[in-house]
């Protein structure tokens, strides 16, 4: 469906009631009976999944698969599988200069990047009444993932050039993986750049904002929308590296008091956040998820250009009366404001 997605977010805020875009694509394995493994090595069923859950309950906007293992594995990273977990990356393979200068970037399409854009096409041609958000890692998290999450702080550290290099080369793919995405006809992208919460507010900016930047200028428009993810525990002293890429929407985790921060963004952007996706969504009961999620509510309510969502990912094993619960605490709240 093709969306004025700047008209779409511009709405949010002119309105007393909230949406809810949560980051929820776990539980529909779980509805559809299928294997975690055989799911993430398979666009259409991901998409099964997507539509098993969106029938089961109704977010304002479904967000794709966020497997952050993807586009490592495109550039030849190890990844293993799990039958109870997302894939994870085994194995750095360019953690030296030379591995750097070596490493070969690779083409949207390549390995399972074309069940990631299968998924987004389906889910594109399928959610006719709503925007849909692909998903993606961003540059300095895949950097992380390709050199490893203690050598890429060193080097970013020690050897910046070095790391600039690599840096180069995660931001040429994924700047092509985002047109790629864009092309499904999904209307925006949700980027998740969670390692950028390591790194103090000066280092995000030089090696992930400016990068991120880069990206976003090449595909965010009128009709695609880009939010960024950043979960760390130092994101609330990286607003300003984060705005600076451009970004219509800043999505941010369960570690920082969200409403905390919102006298430092603009009203044009949207903040989204932050309830946890493991402590209370994951191993709380369907009356304390809640009761979180109405606090949370209320907690931002002074703030229009809010968007009820998790802190991060939702992980797999999360029960549906708990996950209805999310949902019947946002339709509380709007029904009390209509």
């Amino acid at each position: 469906m093709k969306v004025n997605m700047k008209q779409f977010f511009r709405e949010i805020p002119a309105s007393p009631l909230r949406r809810a875009i949560p980051i929820m694509t776990s539980p529909g394995i779980e509805l559809t009976a299928l294997k975690p493994p055989d799911v993430f090595q398979n666009g259409e069923l991901q998409f099964r999944c997507i539509k098993a859950l969106s029938e089961a309950v109704q977010a304002d906007a479904p967000v794709t698969f966020m497997d952050l293992s993807v586009e490592a594995e495109a550039f030849g990273a190890p990844v293993c599988y799990s039958e109870t977990e997302n894939p994870t990356v085994s194995g750095s393979i360019a953690s030296t200069a030379e591995e750097i200068a070596a490493l070969a970037v690779p083409h949207p399409g390549d390995k399972r990047t074309a069940e990631l854009l299968r998924c987004a096409e389906l889910c594109a041609g399928h959610f006719t009444d709503r925007p849909v958000f692909g998903g993606m890692i961003g540059p300095f998290s895949l950097a992380g993932r390709l050199a490893d999450m203690t050598e890429i702080m060193i080097l970013a550290a020690m050897e910046p050039e070095t790391a600039h290099a690599l840096l180069r080369k995660t931001t040429a793919f994924l700047t092509e993986y985002a047109k790629a995405m864009k092309a499904t006809g999904v209307n925006g992208l949700l980027i998740a750049e969670p390692a950028a919460g390591l790194l103090s507010p000066e280092m995000c900016r030089e090696f992930a904002a400016d990068y991120l930047k880069g990206i976003i200028g090449a595909v965010q428009d009128e009709n695609f929308m880009i939010i960024l993810h950043n979960c760390g525990n130092a994101a609330d002293r990286q607003i300003d590296a984060m705005l600076s890429t451009g970004a219509a929407a800043l999505h941010l985790g369960n570690a920082v008091d969200l409403p905390a921060l919102f006298p430092q963004i603009p009203q044009e952007i949207l903040l989204m956040g932050n309830l946890d996706p493991v402590g209370i969504l994951k191993l709380g009961t369907p009356e304390s998820v809640y009761e979180e999620t109405m606090r949370l509510l209320n907690a931002t309510e002074p703030w229009r250009n809010y968007v009820l969502s998790t802190g991060c990912d939702v992980p797999p094993g999360v029960r549906m009366e708990n996950i209805r619960a999310f949902f019947r605490a946002k339709d509380d709240y709007n029904k009390a404001r209509v």
